[in-house]
């Protein structure tokens, strides 16, 4: 790579993005599993679920901090580096983020203290509504983010005023800009993948539990619930994820040819390969096995009909194919490898055997790194498939950079940038290292099913939190009396 100012700007938003984008997808995925943990304790009493939601809520607030210390920093990124590409957006991306803050990020770090400080201060019903809000708003912070981006790839509802270096783009319809062609299937495809996320966190935790055979209930009821997240989530992945790429066939050819290292347009059917490498300078993919027809049956539902190649793009706008057609691929076999994990999951736990294979719960522990990678490939892909254009056949990427930026000023941050990511990296495992290694709150005193001696002791606990616990409140006599 030529590291000029602009390879070192685009090197520099790709660390601190990466690095942030670790975080977000992760609390939207917990936020939804909280909802669900505190909702079934609601509706059941088992004070089980309660400990439950309390356990995650820590997880979920260490991880909501790491998000909004990272996030900070690409907003600074916008003026310092990219004070051209921000002066263009400027009006789009104002409406957008403003929205962001006040409809998304205020919400979920309003209602945050109550959920995390509230449990014995609040209702328990007021205490669900906080929970719900802070899901809410984490998924809203999403909404606004992607909007914004996708106008990036697929602008739409605006106009262009100025001349040269003062060209801007300018909203003419706000409602356009939101539902422009490609941000619905963006979202959906997002929010699925935070989705997975947060289930294969969870799951996780709960087989490393299970493999030390430590809050045994608490683990297998955990990974119940995460299990059928993550096996809905991941199949309508597959199917967002079919819907979005018959999109990016419509409104942006080239990232779709690069994706599947499509050349030449042909006469014919398109090939779809499943793996391979890309040789650019010969126009082919060396060592690949393709399916043929099958690229041009899912973009035209016909196999026969070809789908538009690189050689239809004109030489300067085509985007880089290595980068996008591995990351592409590696996306989706990390996704495909998901659905068959948690189907297999999902049959085990059918018979009844899933939490007695402990080759299958060694998996889960690391199969988290899955959707981690997936969700920045993922990333990856879109942003390097909209190359060379920043706001796609508006505003190249080489025109948005700042011009008085100096190369030797973008290395030095970057250096400094990736000290203090290792740093709070570091910081981020011990913590959440510690409180695992804790583990949940009284789970393995927590009765199975809903008795008068759990009820008792959920309803001591509120009533004294300062000196009751489950541990104080449960009487052994009382398992004795209702054994008899």
């Amino acid at each position: 790579m030529d590291f000029d100012v602009v390879s070192l700007s685009r090197l520099q938003f790709a660390l601190t993005i990466m690095f942030h984008y670790l975080f977000p997808p992760l609390t939207i995925g917990l936020g939804i599993l909280l909802v669900i943990m505190e909702g079934t304790f609601l509706k059941t009493r088992n004070v089980l679920y309660e400990s439950m939601t309390k356990f995650w809520t820590k997880i979920y607030a260490v991880n909501f901090a790491m998000g909004v210390a990272t996030g900070i920093v690409m907003e600074f990124e916008f003026g310092t580096n990219w004070a051209s590409y921000s002066r263009f957006v400027g009006d789009v991306f104002g409406s957008a983020l403003a929205a962001e803050g006040i409809f998304a990020f205020f919400l979920e770090s309003g209602f945050l203290a109550v959920l995390v400080f509230g449990w014995e201060r609040v209702s328990p019903r007021m205490h669900f509504f906080s929970t719900c809000m802070v899901s809410l708003g984490s998924i809203f912070s999403s909404v606004w983010i992607v909007i914004a981006n996708s106008w990036q790839q697929t602008p739409a509802g605006y106009h262009l005023v100025g001349e040269g270096l003062r060209m801007r783009a300018e909203i003419t319809d706000f409602w356009e800009m939101v539902f422009n062609p490609s941000s619905m299937h963006r979202l959906g495809h997002v929010l699925l993948g935070a989705f997975i996320l947060g289930a294969f966190f969870a799951m996780s935790i709960a087989a490393f539990y299970i493999l030390r055979k430590r809050h045994a209930e608490f683990a297998r009821r955990t990974f119940t619930i995460a299990l059928t997240v993550a096996t809905i989530a991941s199949l309508a992945a597959l199917i967002s994820g079919d819907f979005q790429a018959k999109k990016v066939a419509e409104t942006q050819p080239a990232k779709l040819a690069a994706f599947e290292g499509h050349f030449v347009t042909g006469t014919s059917g398109t090939p779809l390969y499943l793996f391979g490498i890309p040789d650019v300078a010969g126009k082919k993919v060396d060592a690949g096995i393709a399916i043929p027809g099958l690229l041009s049956w899912l973009v035209h539902g016909d196999a026969d009909i070809p789908v538009t190649g690189l050689d239809q793009i004109p030489e300067g706008e085509r985007p880089p194919v290595a980068a996008s057609f591995y990351s592409y691929h590696i996306m989706v076999a990390i996704g495909l490898f998901l659905i068959l994990l948690t189907l297999l999951a999902v049959y085990y736990r059918w018979r009844g055997t899933l939490f007695e294979r402990r080759w299958l719960m060694r998996t889960f522990v690391f199969a988290v790194l899955g959707p981690f990678a997936a969700n920045q490939m993922g990333w990856v892909a879109a942003e390097v498939g909209r190359q060379p254009w920043i706001v796609y056949k508006l505003l190249k990427t080489s025109e948005g950079v700042s011009s008085s930026l100096v190369a030797g000023q973008v290395l030095t941050s970057i250096i400094m940038f990736g000290v203090i990511y290792l740093l709070l990296f570091a910081v981020w495992v011990y913590v959440l290292n510690s409180k695992i290694q804790h583990g949940p709150e009284e789970a393995g005193i927590v009765p199975e099913t809903t008795t008068a001696a759990g009820l008792m002791a959920s309803a001591a606990r509120r009533a004294d939190p300062a000196g009751s616990s489950l541990t104080s409140a449960h009487d052994p006599s009382t398992d004795k009396k209702e054994k008899e």
